[in-house]
């Protein structure tokens, strides 16, 4: 026989239904919607959505992105914070500007990896993991608050991103390192992640605010994972076919994976990244199309 393959997002159901039993705790899952004219929604379509895009990742003399146009659009800006990209006239640059289009400042940390953009795994211990996380943090916040804003959220960048999906004790420095700035500096930080991420079943454990995310121009993987940007089709570049992708995901709670299966996603926040070519003409479709199918934009951190 065959046995029927889980989701990321049905995996991370499972566990939190293992953890009821632990922790003596009820969790309700999402009732189907109705709309006005009567007809069912998918549980995990949602009226509003946050707009995320990676920005502040120029270097010294080497410039990319097109942060200004993409601030207009936007409802989340992901700083860098020198460790992938950025340095300290970027990142004061960018979190000025997000401040002054009302945009909500997350920290888009990462791996000590400037050479690889912060693609490349790092088999860091997980104690150099943590500090050098509340290191990005630290300046990040310390930028943005002498221009009069505050960083609500942590996104991790690149390899670092997709290792917390699985490897305990990498997901575990992340989280103690989110906690522990928050914890000293009376923050609330979230952390933006995949759904079905363990970072975000640690988040939770250690009180830890957690977002998911869905990527707009990333193709999945059947498990609900991002197919990896070295296979072909692994970035997708058209921006219709990107908006009415997204507009499926937000209203429908699913997305079409390379393999043409439909997975369930559940997201608080879509990325469009800053980096590629036509961002803006991207994130402008995908606005656009949003506005038309009645979906209203708004931070999620």
């Amino acid at each position: 026989f065959f046995l029927k393959q889980k989701t990321a997002y049905e995996i991370r159901l499972s566990l939190v239904g293992s953890e009821m039993c632990i922790r003596d705790r009820k969790v309700s899952l999402p009732r189907k919607r109705v709309d006005r004219e009567g007809s069912r929604r998918h549980p995990y379509a949602m009226v509003t959505v946050d707009l995320n895009a990676d920005m502040g990742e120029s270097f010294g003399s080497w410039k990319t992105g097109n942060d200004e146009s993409l601030l207009g659009i936007v409802t989340s800006a992901n700083v860098a914070c020198g460790f992938h990209a950025g340095d300290a006239v970027v990142m004061g640059r960018t979190c000025k500007a997000a401040a002054e289009h009302g945009v909500c400042i997350g920290a888009h940390v990462s791996y000590r990896d400037l050479v690889g953009f912060g693609r490349n795994f790092i088999d860091v211990d997980p104690g150099r993991l943590r500090d050098e996380v509340i290191y990005q943090l630290s300046a990040l916040r310390g930028v943005a608050a002498v221009h009069g804003a505050a960083v609500r959220y942590v996104k991790p960048h690149g390899a670092l991103y997709n290792t917390i999906v699985h490897h305990q004790a990498q997901a575990k420095a992340v989280v103690e390192a989110i906690g522990a700035v928050n914890s000293a500096a009376g923050a609330d930080m979230a952390i933006l992640g995949l759904p079905g991420a363990l970072v975000l079943d640690l988040a939770e454990q250690q009180g830890v605010r957690t977002l998911s995310e869905a990527f707009a121009d990333r193709a999945y993987n059947p498990d609900g994972t991002l197919v990896s940007r070295r296979q072909e089709g692994s970035v997708l570049h058209d921006p219709g076919e990107v908006a009415e992708r997204v507009v499926t995901l937000v209203t429908q709670g699913s997305v079409t994976a390379i393999d043409g299966t439909e997975v369930p996603i559940k997201a608080d926040s879509v990325c469009v990244h800053g980096d590629t070519p036509g961002a803006v003409a991207m994130a402008t479709a995908v606005r656009d199309r949003l506005a038309s199918a009645g979906v209203e934009l708004r931070a999620a951190a």
